[in-house]
């Protein structure tokens, strides 16, 4: 049987963003609260009864955390234009877990948008 885990966390950045609408406010440096949701499948160990030890899980959030809150992420490093896509995209690559990542959901509560992708395979 497959077991799907998740673990939750927010970060609070900021950011500009070049847009075709709304365009002056979204070039204005400008922040928001980030909730992220990470999900990971896997099988069961028998031994420890888990599928990965959500201990090391959170210890991967928070360093990935870290490289994300109370930052402009304009200047972080990889991840291109600020967008939920790419802090999807961003926060898959960094995650490190002996289980497969089956998916990562960035949203802000504050408007109302959500990203979501989907992995489901293996990473190499």
């Amino acid at each position: 049987m497959k077991y799907e885990l998740s673990q939750r966390f927010f970060f609070d950045a900021a950011h500009t963003l070049g847009r075709a609408i709304e365009t002056e406010p979204s070039k204005r440096i400008h922040g928001h609260t980030y909730q992220v949701e990470v999900s990971i499948e896997g099988v069961k160990d028998e031994s420890t009864g888990m599928v990965v030890d959500l201990g090391l899980l959170r210890r991967d959030i928070a360093i990935l955390r870290d490289a994300l809150d109370h930052r402009l992420l304009d200047e972080v490093d990889g991840l291109g234009p600020p967008t939920l896509e790419n802090l999807c995209l961003f926060i898959a690559k960094r995650l490190q877990t002996t289980a497969t990542l089956q998916s990562i959901k960035v949203w802000r509560d504050s408007i109302g948008d959500s990203c979501a992708l989907r992995l489901g395979t293996p990473r190499s």
